[in-house]
């Protein structure tokens, strides 16, 4: 089989595990900087290049798009699905996994539970907006924002209105959430791939911190999941259309709660925590799903959406 990675670096912890799993169970590789692809857009012969090149022979798709180049980095995969080849995570599912308030409202529909969560457009309505979340404190976040970049705890009303003012002031687009004080700094990480958690690991947040990113000097701590965790954990991949998904879970009063769900979780973090070869977990699904589709009748109407 040849796999195509698309990924800025190919040193990239994630990026190299994913060359090294495969190249284990005996296929070909090749890494790509989707940002330096170009593509040939026709319904009758579509094309994607590379360095002047033109892309052939690839069997499956593992794209690792940053948050920053998601209008082209999904423009990229969803070449290659007008390409009719198959990959690991649709553009649809990624672009709707990274509108994080749409992702909230698809979850929220799905019957998932979620944080008590607000969004408002002006800023003549933060005082109903804060009522919403339940009042301070409460979490103010930038939906653009990843790797906890943009998440503000305010401890008061008074800097609850001061933060939102600030962003909206910016133009930037902002959700509020009810802080889960139980939590306590720490949440927990299920790694899905296809219908299963293959992993999961618990994150802390560093001290005198809220965010339990790994980014942000959190630590991360081997952990069991409840069934319902782990249930919730591949409904909530499954309705966003996700394979492969991080999935964020907050350990509430009321139960779990999903914070957030990553079209590209990072591998370090997990694998290292867990000792679980992720990276041959995905491969492996991958393989899977070659074979299911090899089987069944094609779709065509299936492939680009």
């Amino acid at each position: 089989m040849k796999i195509t990675i698309l990924s800025r670096k190919r040193d990239l912890y994630s990026t190299r595990r994913l060359v090294e799993a495969a190249e284990d169970r005996g296929h070909q590789t090749r890494v790509i900087d989707y940002l330096r692809c170009f593509m040939n857009i026709t319904s009758t012969n579509p094309k994607i290049f590379y360095g002047h090149q033109e892309i052939t022979g690839v069997d499956a798709v593992i794209p690792r798009i940053g948050a920053s180049y998601t209008f082209y980095g999904t423009a990229v995969v969803r070449q290659f699905e007008l390409m009719n080849i198959f990959v690991a995570n649709t553009s649809q599912a990624i672009a709707r996994s990274r509108d994080k308030l749409r992702c909230l409202q698809k979850l929220a529909k799905a019957g998932i539970n979620l944080p008590v969560t607000g969004c408002a457009h002006s800023t003549k309505d933060v005082d109903g907006l804060i009522e919403v979340a339940g009042g301070a404190p409460l979490i103010v976040k930038l939906l653009e924002g990843t790797q906890g970049i943009g998440v503000v705890l305010a401890e008061t009303k008074k800097a609850a209105e001061s933060v939102i003012e600030a962003f909206r002031g910016l133009d930037a687009n902002i959700i509020v959430q009810e802080f889960i004080r139980e939590a306590a700094g720490s949440d927990l990480r299920c790694f899905v791939v296809g219908q299963e958690v293959v992993a999961s690991m618990m994150r802390k947040a560093a001290e005198g911190e809220f965010r339990s990113n790994l980014h942000r000097g959190g630590s991360g701590h081997a952990v069991s999941i409840s069934e319902e965790e782990r249930e919730m954990a591949v409904k909530a991949a499954e309705v966003m259309g996700l394979e492969i998904a991080g999935v964020d879970i907050l350990r509430s009063a009321r139960g779990p709660v999903i914070m957030e769900v990553n079209s590209s979780p990072g591998l370090e973090g997990i694998e290292k925590t867990s000792k679980i070869n992720v990276a041959g977990k995905i491969i492996e699904h991958i393989e899977k799903r070659l074979v299911e589709i090899s089987e069944r009748p094609r779709n065509d109407s299936e492939v680009c959406q």
